[in-house]
């Protein structure tokens, strides 16, 4: 034990900061952090394609990557990034990235290294320049209409994983067109609502880990559901398909998939990072109000940005999803009252060790589309509010036209399905919206001197309330 408290201490030199653990407690603590952030990142390679162990694998890695690169001195969890889910799903599954599905995947991993190169450029910015520089280039307006815009892009998704059907060919069916089963329908929608309508009451009256774990109670509620509705005869047996449970063994490696760089689907990714990165500062704020420590000065914005950056590369390198810092982890340590960094490397752990159970990565690939979907009308929903709440949080005066224009604008081009660029390399949807964003509010000259425009409002992280949402996952 005295060899592993010395290599502990090597590799994270904050680690005396803290009040030890014992092995049990730590053991404890670490399925607690894994299990609350379990469901958002098995949730985005559901939705996008992606290998769920990878993911798992790609968590767990890039938590420990993040903690070795500050020192060990911040308890965070790093796991699958929401804001990417669009333009990932514009990539996976479309045949111009590739003819098989690994292809595409490997087009987007090009994007995704781009993204995390961009969190490495930033960081050696912050260095040199100081955070004030962050607080010019996204203000308030630009934050939360970007945020907002991540959320409206992903509604679509949540309905048609409720009520797209597919033809014996593959092919989706158009919705009550020849062949749309509407007793399918029906009871799509109504096992999407019970989920839905379980985790808005979950986390709107749930105390504790129940409201932690909204999501995941009201998936399971769901999953169970649908395979007694379908297995009994009650439902269609098209709603659920448990046969992919079968191809799996009790021990199985992840699928990693080797990354290409295609300019089109780096256009598409890499450019959402600009929300990313703001969004992780907001992050590292609120684990600092949580746990009484200024993480901007030590380890540094540069140090965490870097850790994040890093364990992004790593994903795009092995064929997952964009890592991020998570709220639900930080909310455990308030929750919890423990702030030693070590129960989140223990959990890092465990979910590298999950990521090789092939049985238990079936079972969450036979997930129902619609039940999927149900949760997703929340959380996609909750991205689209927070965006609005950021907004009003920081004071964001819109009887100014300036603040207007700026929003207008992004919304209408990323909404839009605006496409700058050639088919070679362009922008599109939220990644054009925000980079225009970007550009309006450093070239549109701000008259109002009185705070309440487009003068950013920088946060303390006395601000900073323990919980911040869902915008970042």
């Amino acid at each position: 034990m005295n060899v592993f408290s010395k290599i502990n201490r090597f590799l994270f030199p904050y680690a005396g900061e803290y009040e030890k653990l014992g092995a049990k407690k730590s053991l404890a603590l670490g399925f607690q952090h894994a299990f609350a952030m379990s469901c958002a990142t098995i949730l985005v390679p559901l939705l996008t394609g992606l290998d769920v162990g990878v993911a798992l694998f790609c968590a767990g890695i890039g938590t420990l990557i993040f903690h070795l690169c500050t020192g060990g001195r911040m308890p965070t969890f790093l796991g699958s990034s929401f804001a990417f889910i669009s333009a990932l799903c514009g990539v996976i599954g479309n045949s111009s990235f590739g003819a098989t599905k690994d292809e595409q995947i490997s087009a987007a991993m090009g994007g995704i290294i781009v993204a995390g190169a961009f969190y490495l450029v930033l960081s050696l910015i912050i260095k040199i320049f100081g955070k004030g520089l962050i607080d010019h280039l996204f203000p308030p307006v630009v934050r939360g209409v970007g945020i907002t815009l991540i959320g409206l892009n992903l509604a679509s998704t949540a309905i048609s994983n409720i009520q797209t059907q597919y033809g014996p060919d593959g092919g989706a069916l158009a919705v009550f067109g020849e062949g749309y089963d509407m007793t399918t329908y029906i009871w799509a929608w109504v096992l999407a609502g019970v989920v839905c309508l379980l985790a808005v009451f979950l986390s709107s009256v749930g105390k504790g880990m129940v409201k932690m774990s909204s999501i995941v109670i009201s998936l399971v509620t769901g999953y169970v559901l649908t395979l007694l509705v379908t297995k009994t005869g009650i439902a269609p047996a098209a709603l659920m398909d448990t046969s992919v449970i079968a191809s799996y063994s009790w021990i199985q490696a992840p699928h990693f998939v080797l990354p290409s760089f295609n300019i089109t689907a780096i256009g598409m990714i890499a450019p959402i990072a600009i929300v990313t990165c703001v969004e992780h500062v907001g992050d590292v704020y609120a684990n600092g109000a949580v746990v009484g420590k200024k993480f901007t000065e030590k380890p540094g914005l540069h140090r965490t940005m870097l850790g994040d950056g890093l364990a992004t590369v790593f994903a795009g390198l092995v064929g997952g999803p964009p890592n991020t810092t998570y709220s639900e982890n930080t909310a455990v340590l308030a929750a919890t009252g423990n702030y030693n960094p070590a129960s989140l490397r223990v959990a890092a752990l465990i979910a590298i060790l999950i990521s090789f159970f092939g049985k238990g990565i079936g079972v969450i690939q036979s997930v129902p589309n619609c039940v999927l979907g149900g949760a997703c009308i929340v959380l996609y929903g909750m991205i689209a509010s927070v965006g609005l709440r950021t907004l009003v949080e920081n004071h964001v005066d819109f009887t100014k036209n300036r603040n207007l224009c700026i929003a207008a604008v992004m919304l209408v081009l990323a909404i839009g399905g605006a496409v700058i660029g050639n088919s070679t390399f362009s922008f599109s949807n939220i990644g054009l919206g925000i980079i225009v964003g970007i550009i309006l509010n450093l070239i549109i000259p701000n008259t109002e001197k009185d705070g309440k425009g487009l003068v950013p409002h920088v946060v303390k992280e006395e601000e900073v309330l323990p919980e911040r949402g869902d915008a970042d996952r």
